[in-house]
């Protein structure tokens, strides 16, 4: 989404916020929201993604959020280099987990939490495991391959951020900025007898397929390289931005 779009919904939204001010702050208020993660589906696809979460509300400007659920990468199809084909994507898996707690900031909002703008820690979990299937090409033959990977980050940070609550039920929740330092640990194991410069080849090669799969990793593991286990690690500044929504009760 363009820098101009964003701005662009978030002026409409303050709007229809504001003149649903007065039914709001008389309303009766609601402590708690179940959520569906919107940006996580639409970045790793709705059958890939699906993360859902809970928020509960402590006192009127202090709650704690939790999100769970599954998280794969997409399915590699139509991958081929000039050595190596994937014949076989056949099993992806993964898992999301996240907490943070939130503080509503009494001088900048009218509302009670969860409506409002809003500050605070989180904590973040993502793991994602691959299994492959490969094909190897030389002049004279064909070399079936199958590799394994495993993917993990846990990242630290804070945010700031504005949950809309319209019609006193319907939650909009806006995770603008999210910085952070995140821990990335990559391993690929390759279950098949190949020489050393056709490991390290392939190796290279799923370096790859992470980096235009997985938005941003291209900038994380930019300096990296596999090491001789299969092994990629990193630390480094990570991001945390999401758009939920959710049902206010």
């Amino acid at each position: 989404m363009r820098v101009t779009n964003l701005y662009g919904l978030l002026i409409i939204l303050f709007t229809a916020n504001c003149s649903l001010a007065q039914q709001a702050d008389t309303a009766r208020s609601h402590k708690n929201i179940i959520r569906y993660n919107l940006s996580g589906a639409l970045l790793f696809g709705v059958d890939h993604y699906i993360v859902l979460g809970y928020e509960r509300v402590l006192s009127p400007k202090r709650s704690i959020s939790v999100n769970f659920g599954k998280a794969s990468l997409p399915k590699l199809v139509n991958i081929n280099t000039d050595s190596f084909q994937v014949q076989n994507d056949k099993k992806r898996s993964g898992v999301n987990i996240s907490i943070d707690y939130r503080f509503y900031l009494a001088r900048e909002n009218k509302f009670k939490a969860p409506h409002g703008l809003y500050i605070g820690p989180y904590y973040s979990y993502n793991r994602f495991t691959n299994e492959v299937d490969w094909s190897a090409k030389n002049n004279s033959s064909t070399t079936n391959i199958s590799t394994s990977t495993k993917f993990n980050i846990h990242t630290v940070g804070f945010e700031l951020g504005y949950q809309f609550i319209f019609w006193n039920r319907l939650a909009l929740d806006l995770i603008l900025v999210g910085p952070g330092l995140g821990f990335y640990n990559y391993k690929a194991t390759i279950e098949s007898n190949i020489d050393p410069a056709k490991r390290e080849q392939i190796q290279e090669g799923l370096k790859q397929l992470l980096t235009q799969k997985f938005p941003g990793m291209n900038y994380v593991f930019s300096d990296e390289e596999i090491n001789a286990d299969g092994v990629m690690r990193t630390n480094t500044i990570g991001y945390r931005y999401i758009v939920q929504i959710g049902f206010n009760f």
